[in-house]
Order: structure tokens, then sequence, then C-alpha cells
């Protein structure tokens, strides 16, 4: 009997302890929700801010470049960043001003005038609402024509002229370099359309003439040169002097004859193609996208990447920079206020 007893005493004893050991093993149950609200939290280094970043037509450079752009940098930070095509630099202004983007593409004259409220400004008045991100690659003024016989900014008296797209900076492009040549828009028939717009009407016959101020080669253009000969109206020294004088925003510029298969070179002058972005863009932001670009050129597929340069970046005074630009340019030594 005291045998039996130890027996039921022992077995007793091992039903208590595997209780024991269940009871302690119901908490693992209860973590279970814990892994699922863990699950829930936001993955690590995923999006943390994201911006819309408007450029220009799409077959311009600011689209191409800018689609680019984007794409590498919400592939390799937490910023996610989408491109849009835009209508120009001055509707790329007014949109932002209105909220519908946070970045945008903008000539470098064109933010002057936005900024100062001069020009093409002169009726709204001066927009305060954008900072200067970086000044990235030169665009050119190209006056394309498909007629041998239009050498001159002067053999475009009496023709039909494609001056940009209703919003866009070439207006007063066009403006200032028929006025170092003593013309007015009235000295030509003016048509407005986009740089594919213009190439189409190139190409049909439509117009003998247009102004397309982009960084070349320029898609518009290089796709009309396929097939077709084009030129570039060159600027003569005397009259590229006279624009510098009136117009300091501008510089000389040569684009050579194999950009879109030419005779011979085209002289011209080019103002820069610049990123600006709201004020209310977070500092780190800005900062992220910028140093992102800069730092990662090479890693960028466009042939503009090349033409990337910190110096030029901040070089620009007419605006001031966005915070998080001052600071990527203050750790690389550049002070830009």
């Amino acid at each position: 009997m005291k045998k039996k007893f130890v027996a039921v005493l022992l077995a007793l004893c091992m039903v208590l302890a595997l209780c024991a050991c269940g009871e302690t093993s119901a908490p693992a149950e209860s973590a279970a929700p814990a892994e699922e609200t863990a699950s829930e939290a936001p993955v690590a280094g995923g999006p943390s801010e994201s911006l819309t970043f408007v450029t220009g037509g799409e077959t311009g450079t600011y689209y191409a470049f800018g689609s680019v752009i984007a794409q590498y940098v919400s592939a390799n930070t937490n910023l996610s960043i989408t491109a849009v095509s835009g209508n120009g630099s001055k509707a790329n202004v007014e949109d932002m001003d209105a909220g519908a983007y946070e970045l945008g593409f903008c000539q470098s004259d064109v933010m002057s005038y936005a900024h100062d409220g001069t020009n093409i400004f002169a009726e709204t008045g001066a927009v305060d609402s954008f900072s200067a991100v970086a000044a990235l690659y030169m665009e050119q003024v190209q006056i394309v024509t498909m007629n041998p016989d239009i050498k001159t900014v002067e053999d475009l008296r009496g023709k039909s002229v494609s001056i940009g797209a209703q919003g866009s900076g070439v207006y007063f492009n066009a403006v200032d370099v028929l006025g170092c040549y003593d013309m007015t828009i009235e000295d030509i028939s003016p048509v407005y359309q986009s740089f594919g717009d213009s190439a189409d009407s190139l190409k049909d016959g439509k117009i003998d003439a247009a102004f397309i101020v982009a960084g070349a080669p320029t898609t518009a253009i290089t796709d009309l040169s396929t097939g077709s000969q084009v030129y570039l109206v060159s600027i003569d020294d005397e009259h590229i002097d006279k624009l510098l004088a009136a117009s300091p925003y501008y510089s000389k510029y040569t684009v050579s004859a194999d950009t879109y298969g030419m005779p011979e070179d085209a002289q011209t002058v080019a103002v820069a193609a610049m990123v600006i972005a709201r004020n209310d863009v977070s500092e780190d932001a800005i900062y992220t996208f910028v140093s992102t670009v800069f730092e990662n050129a090479d890693q960028l597929q466009h042939g503009k990447a090349a033409e990337l340069n910190l110096e030029f970046a901040s070089s620009i005074s007419s605006v001031p920079y966005h915070p998080g630009a001052v600071r990527y340019f203050a750790e690389k030594g550049i002070n830009v206020g």
C-alpha cells in the first residue's frame, strides 16, 4: 500500500508540473497580437515624404531628365518623387505657388522674373513661395528651321515662327533675341506651340522656324533631324554682346554641328535650367534630393548628368536657396547665404 501511495503521489506531482508548464506557456500565445502589431509599423527605409516634380513637355529635356532624377531618388532614398509633364517655366511657378506641385523645373531668367515680379510676372506680381534648389545645366536658345535660306535672326521677318507654349519662358527669350536685332514680335507671325508641336509643324511646313529653349540635344529637334536636314540660326558676336549687356542672365554658347547633323556649328545664348522648391517643403526632403542627385551624378542615366557641377549648381544669386540646399552646399564648403 505504501508503494502504491508513493506512486500516486509521484503521478500527482507530474500532473501539477505539467499544469504549471502550461500556465507559463500561455503568455507565448498572447505574443501573437504583438507580432501582428509590429507588421503594421512602417517599413524601415520606406518613403517618409512624397513630392511631385513638375517638369516640361514630354519631348523636352526637362521631362526626360526630370523623370530620370525622380526615379533614381525614389529608388535609393526614403523620399518618393513623382515626375509629371508641365507647361513651361511660368506655368510651373504658378502651379507650384497654387500648391499643385512641390518641386519644379524653371529657366533661371523666368525664376528671377517671378521672384522680382518683373517682365512675365509684372501684372500678377512677385511670387515668394519658392526657393532655388540647384542649377543643373545650361539650356540653349535654339532657333530651329528646315529652310536653308533662313541664316540670321533678321531673316525671320514676316515668317511664321513658334515662340513656345503659352505660359513658357520661351516667349521672353524670343522677345530678347529679336530685340537685340531691333525687332519685336510684331515683325514675325507668332505661333504658340510646345516643342513637340513645333517640330511637327516644321516637318509639315506649317511654320518657318521655332524657338526651342532646352538643353541640347533636345528630343523634339533630334526626332525632327532623323531623315530631315535641320538648321539652327546663329546669333553673331555683335548682337550677342548687345543682348548680354541688356540681359546679363544669358551666357554665350555654341551648339556643335554634330548635335543634330548640321552643316556647321551654331552660336547662340543660354540660360540655366533650375530646380526650384516650395518653401514649405521640409529641409530634410530637399537635402535628400539635392545630395542624392549630386553625390550620384554618374549613376543618372541621362546625358545632362555629365554637366552637373557643384560650383554651377550653387552659382545663382538672384533667388535665395532652400535651407535643405544651403545645408548640402555648406557641407561641401560652399556658402550660398
